[in-house]
């Protein structure tokens, strides 16, 4: 089983040749293209210093370009360090330190970015050895060279590194999480059918490469399933809705609010609206016909974190999980063990009883970069999540919020996602986000059908513990009301300031 970039090059071009492998409006490549001309720039690429072992920052947006250099370094060993094109100056330059990044490549602007400006002075960044523009790189290197990477690419194995991954992390400084390509690729491989991916597959994800939801969820599935990824580097709502009918997309995947954005600018503002008869179950459900669209909570909320490489829990994306599962992130993939233990004591705790979430397996990341073992794992080798859940009898995972997010009550600890969860099962309610608001629980809601406070009150005091019951109500018609970061994730601070200023 190929278990290395290089290796899956190969075999993808053996076996899908001509097929599409990335396309994005202005260009596509198929895996024989993307096996040839990665193996031609990786020569180019050790004419100019680089080597197995270097760490390669990639500074740029989705592209075909991305995926040609990625794929490139990563096939002869280097390590990618892949970088948010939304980093302030003081943000690169952190990153650059903090994962030692000694070869840089960078688009010389992006929406108004002009990233090689960013840079400090060569003294302040002592592992930098040499920056080079992405529009500059030469297409092949030399003879030697050419034979030099054909031989190196064979010497890669699953156990050396693959990618320093920076966290969007809820909290705290962002941390360079080390994958290797067996784990990577053993991640993904175990997540495929859960997620509906497959070699007929022509998925449309609009997550940037440079998050694991990307570089994982997207080129990395497309290339272990032999499936065809459609990107583009601006999503807008016009452009996107073509190009999804143009390239008959099968799977969109990603965000939800986006998909809801979406089906709303195309029954509201195209006057011709788009074709997407070619997306199938599994893909997110607001651009889907309404028989097709599942109820409330049946399907698996895919759950995962950048040291796990994406999603290590879920269920079939097309399916229905059993009703007493409702709700839950599923359960964890092959090679992946879960369990939960005491936030303070450290002991697991017992069925159905809310904890820190512990992974472990050969899927986890290989560690954080310039910090011990002994700093990151426990002692029998489980990495705490930092998330909240809890197992059910069946194994089903529920996610119950951060360890930073649980808060106190009158004394007694209130977990957001356990009442996220209760107001979601109510008929009328699309989501709930639940916060501490000054020592009460507070609950941002998001409505399909007309509900009043008084009913949410009574919904949850049936399901829930009199001090779990929100006292602060904010009511909303529309998700895209709900606070968000630049990864998608919910802003608690802000959320906070909304329900505070109800």
């Amino acid at each position: 089983m190929a278990d290395t970039i290089d290796a899956l090059l190969r075999d993808a071009a053996r076996r899908h040749g001509t097929k599409d492998a990335v396309v994005e409006p202005r260009e596509r490549l198929t895996y024989r293209e993307i096996d040839i001309q990665t193996l031609e720039l990786a020569a180019a690429f050790l004419d100019t210093g680089l080597n197995k072992g270097c760490r390669v920052g990639l500074l740029m947006p989705n592209g075909v370009q991305w995926a040609r250099i990625a794929f490139a370094l990563t096939r002869i060993g280097a390590v990618l360090v892949p970088l948010s094109t939304l980093f302030t100056p003081p943000e690169l330059s952190a990153a650059l330190r903090a994962a030692a990044v000694e070869h840089l490549i960078a688009v010389d602007e992006f929406r108004g970015r002009r990233y090689l400006n960013y840079l400090p002075p060569a003294g302040d960044l002592p592992a930098l050895r040499a920056v080079h523009r992405a529009a500059a790189l030469p297409a092949e290197g030399g003879g030697a060279a050419r034979r030099v990477a054909e031989a190196l690419s064979r010497m890669v194995r699953p156990a050396d590194p693959l990618a320093i991954l920076f966290t969007s992390g809820s909290s705290g400084a962002p941390k360079g999480v080390r994958h290797s390509h067996g784990n990577a690729i053993g991640a993904v491989r175990s997540g495929l059918s859960a997620r509906c991916v497959d070699a007929d597959t022509r998925l449309y994800l609009p997550m940037p490469f440079f998050w694991v939801g990307g570089f994982a969820g997207g080129l990395m599935s497309a290339l272990v399933a032999g499936a065809t990824l459609v990107t583009e580097a601006v999503p807008q709502p016009d452009s996107t809705l073509r190009l999804l009918e143009a390239e008959r997309v099968t799977l969109f995947r990603g965000w939800p609010d986006q998909a809801e954005a979406l089906a709303r600018h195309r029954d509201q503002a195209c006057a011709v609206p788009a074709d997407l008869s070619a997306l199938k179950p599994g893909s997110l459900e607001a651009l889907l016909p309404e028989g097709e669209r599942s109820r409330p909570g049946s399907r698996a909320r895919l759950f995962g974190m950048t040291e796990s490489f994406g999603p290590y829990c879920g269920y079939p994306a097309d399916t229905d999980m059993p009703e007493s599962a409702w709700g839950s992130c599923g359960k964890p993939f092959d090679g992946m063990t879960v369990r939960v233990v005491d936030p303070d004591a450290g002991t697991p705790v017992s069925t159905g009883e809310a904890g820190i979430i512990q992974i472990r397996g050969p899927h986890v990341m290989q560690g954080i970069f310039r910090r011990s073992r002994e700093e990151v794992f426990t002692a029998d080798g489980y990495y705490p999540t930092g998330d909240l859940g809890h197992l059910d009898a069946d194994g089903f995972l529920f996610f119950d919020g951060r360890a930073d997010d649980m808060f106190k009550v009158s004394g007694a600890t209130v977990y957001p996602g356990e009442v996220e969860a209760a107001l979601g099962a109510v008929p009328g309610v699309r989501a709930a986000f639940v916060a501490n608001v000054g020592g009460r629980v507070g609950a941002a809601v998001v409505c399909d059908a007309p509900i009043t406070v008084a009913e949410l009150c009574v919904a949850a005091e049936a399901a829930l513990s009199a001090f779990k019951v929100p006292t602060v109500w904010k009511l909303l018609d529309d998700d895209s009301a709900v606070p968000r970061g630049a990864t998608g994730k919910v802003d608690l601070p802000r959320l906070r300031a909304l329900l505070e200023d109800r």
